[in-house]
C-alpha cells in the first residue's frame, strides 16, 4: 500500500522503474585502416581494368598523356602527345564515316557512361524502384557496359537476383526521363541480363521519298520504308500475311503503295497478281488500273472477290498436295496479294448479315490456309478492337502505326509490346513527323521494332499506272 504524503511532497519522488523499453546496441567493430585502404586500392585497379578492357581508345587518349608528363615532364609530353589529336583531326577530315565508326562512338560511349549514366545510376534506380535501400545499404542493378550507335545508346544491366523483366519493362517512362532521353526500349540479351535502349535523337523525324521500283521481279521481301537503326525495312509480303492498323491520317496508305510499288515488275512479269478491295472507294480507286479485272469496292464485290480468291486457294492445294509443300511464283502459279483497305467495314461495320458472314469466312479460310499455296492477305484498318476484327491474330506480322489510346497497341502487336516500348500511341499526329511511323513484330521475334514507310505520292501513283497499267491504261 502506498502511504498518503502531505502537501507537495509526491511531486519531488522519483520512480526507478524504467519507463521505456530496454535497447540492445550490437558492439561496433572498427576495421583497420590498412585493410581499407587495401580494399579500395583493389578497388580501383579493378576498375581501371575493367574500363582499359571496355573501352580501350578512351583510356589511352587519357592514359598516354599523363605517363609522359609524370615520367618525362610536360614539354615532352606535349611534344610527343601534338601528333596525336593531330591524326586524329586527319582521320576525320579523310574519312569520317570510319573515324566516328572505331573511334568517335568509342569516345562517346565512354563519356555518356561516366556522365550520364554512372552519375545518375543510383538516384534513378532508388526511385524508380528497381533499386532497393535496407539496412542503410543500397543494392542496386550493376551498369556492365554503354555502347553507341548512330542514333542510340545501348545499356547493358544485370538485373537484381529475384528481378523480372516486367518489373523494368513497367518503368520505362522513370528510365527515360531519369536519363534524359525521349524514350526507353527494354530487351533481354540472356538469363540477368538486358539491353536498354535510349535514343539520342530521331533518325524517322524525316519523311521519305518513294521508294525507286526494282528493276528486276521481285516476290519479296519488299522494301517499303527503313527501319530506326537505318537498315532497309522488308515486307515479307509472299512468306505470310499483314495486318496495319492505324488511326485516320497515320500512313496506311504509304504502306500499301510501297508494297504495290515494290511487286510492279513481278506483276508485268507475271509472278504477281493483286487482288484490291476498296470499300471507302478512296485510297486503292486512284490506281484502279493496275488491279483490273481484280478490284472490289461494293461489299457484294468485295464478297465474290474473295470467295473467288478461296476458289483458287483450294484448287491449287488439290494440286500441290502430295507434291509440294511451299509455293514458288511460276507464271501458272502466280502468287496472288489480296490487298484490303479498310477491312473492318466488311467484318464489323456491314449491315448485311450474309455478306458479313461469307467476308469473314473467306477472309478466315484466307489467312489460315493461304500463305502454302501462294496467296497472301494485306488489310488495313483503324479500329484494331477484338470486336471489329476477330480475326486479327490469324495475321503473322502486325504492323501499328499512330494510335489513339494506349491499349491498342497490344490489341495489334500483342501483349506487352507496349512495355517493350512500341509507343505507338505517342507518334506524333503532325503528317511531316508522324505519318508512316509505326511498330512492327513479326512472327519470328516478340521485340517491336520502329520503322517508317516511304510516302508515295498521287504523282508517283500516276506515273506507276501510266508506265504498268495494262496497255498503258489511265486512272479511272
Amino acid at each position: 500500500m502506498f502511504k498518503r504524503l502531505p502537501g507537495d511532497e509526491a511531486r519531488n519522488l522519483v520512480t526507478t522503474t524504467p519507463d521505456t523499453a530496454v535497447v540492445f546496441r550490437p558492439a561496433v567493430v572498427t576495421t583497420p585502416a590498412i585493410l581499407t585502404i587495401l580494399i579500395l586500392t583493389c578497388r580501383l585497379v579493378m576498375s581501371l581494368i575493367r574500363n582499359a578492357w571496355r573501352h580501350p581508345i578512351a583510356m589511352t587518349v587519357l592514359a598516354v598523356p599523363s605517363v609522359l608528363l609524370g615520367v618525362y615532364g610536360w614539354r615532352v609530353a606535349l611534344l610527343l602527345s601534338a601528333p596525336m589529336p593531330s591524326g586524329f583531326i586527319a582521320w576525320a577530315l579523310v574519312d569520317r564515316a570510319s573515324f566516328i565508326r572505331l573511334v568517335g562512338r568509342r569516345l562517346l560511349a565512354w563519356w555518356r557512361l561516366v556522365w550520364v549514366y554512372r552519375r545518375h545510376w543510383q538516384p534513378v534506380m532508388i526511385v524508380s524502384g528497381l533499386g532497393r535501400h535496407l539496412r542503410g545499404r543500397d543494392y542496386l542493378p550493376r551498369l556492365l557496359k554503354v555502347t553507341c550507335t548512330a542514333w542510340a545508346d545501348q545499356v547493358t544491366v544485370r538485373m537484381l537476383d529475384g528481378q523480372a523483366v516486367k518489373d523494368w519493362a513497367d518503368r520505362i517512362e522513370h528510365l527515360a526521363h531519369g536519363f534524359g532521353a525521349s524514350s526507353c526500349r527494354v530487351s533481354v540479351v540472356k538469363a540477368g541480363r538486358l539491353v536498354l535502349t535510349f535514343p539520342r535523337r530521331d533518325p524517322l523525324a524525316t519523311p521519305l521519298p518513294a521508294i525507286p521500283i526494282p528493276d528486276a521481279p521481285t516476290v519479296g521481301p519488299v522494301e517499303i520504308g527503313v527501319q530506326e537503326d537505318g537498315s532497309p525495312w522488308l515486307l515479307n509480303v509472299h512468306g505470310t500475311h499483314e495486318l496495319v492498323a492505324g488511326a485516320t491520317g497515320a500512313g496506311k496508305g504509304s504502306i500499301i503503295w510501297s508494297t504495290i510499288r515494290g511487286l510492279l515488275p513481278a506483276v508485268r512479269a507475271g509472278l504477281v497478281e493483286l487482288w484490291a478491295l476498296d470499300p471507302k472507294l478512296m485510297e486503292l480507286s486512284f490506281g484502279r488500273a493496275l488491279f483490273d479485272p481484280r478490284y472490289a469496292a461494293t461489299p457484294e464485290e468485295c464478297a465474290e472477290l474473295l470467295e473467288q480468291a478461296v476458289t483458287v486457294m483450294q484448287e491449287r492445294a488439290d494440286r500441290f498436295g502430295g507434291n509440294q509443300r511451299s509455293h514458288t511464283p511460276t507464271v501458272q502459279d502466280p502468287f496472288v496479294l489480296v490487298i484490303v483497305d479498310e477491312v473492318a467495314f466488311l467484318t464489323a461495320y456491314q449491315a448485311d448479315r450474309d455478306l458479313k458472314r461469307r467476308i469473314s469466312a473467306a477472309l478466315a479460310t484466307l489467312t489460315t490456309q493461304g500463305r502454302a499455296v501462294g496467296l497472301g492477305v494485306l488489310a488495313a484498318l483503324q479500329d484494331p478492337r477484338k470486336e471489329v476484327m476477330n480475326i486479327r491474330n490469324l495475321f503473322p506480322d502486325k504492323i501499328a502505326l499512330r494510335l489513339d489510346e494506349s491499349e491498342q497497341v497490344d490489341m495489334v502487336l500483342g501483349d506487352g509490346a507496349r512495355e517493350r516500348g512500341a509507343l505507338a500511341d505517342q507518334i506524333s499526329p503532325d503528317p511531316l513527323l508522324g505519318a508512316g511511323v509505326g511498330y512492327v513484330r513479326l512472327e519470328t521475334s516478340p521485340e517491336p521494332v520502329r520503322v517508317r514507310a516511304a510516302y508515295v505520292s498521287d504523282a508517283d501513283i500516276h506515273a506507276m499506272v501510266k508506265a504498268y497499267a495494262p496497255a498503258g491504261g489511265e486512272t479511272r
